[in-house]
């Protein structure tokens, strides 16, 4: 899977998962304000990322997650090793 599967993967479950508009999903846009993300909605991100990347993710790893872009990034760094 390349960087664009992947974040088009990534796009497409958030849509859905947390019904937001696509159109408001741009890297620089602010990932939690964006999602309205409470910290049941982390729960249910990770649940997601781990059932549709087959990684672990731990709440420690959001620590440096501001961006959909840093998110994408995660995502990609953690598929690839």
């Amino acid at each position: 899977m390349n960087r664009e599967e992947i974040i088009k993967k990534i796009n497409t479950f958030l849509i859905e998962e947390f019904e937001v508009d696509g159109s408001k999903i741009t890297p620089d846009a602010p990932l939690k304000e964006t999602l309205e993300m409470d910290s049941l909605d982390f729960v249910d991100l990770v649940v997601v990322i781990e059932s549709n990347f087959g990684i672990k993710v731990k709440g420690e790893d959001f620590v440096g997650i501001v961006t959909f872009q840093d998110f994408y990034d995660f995502i990609i760094n953690r598929v690839s090793n």
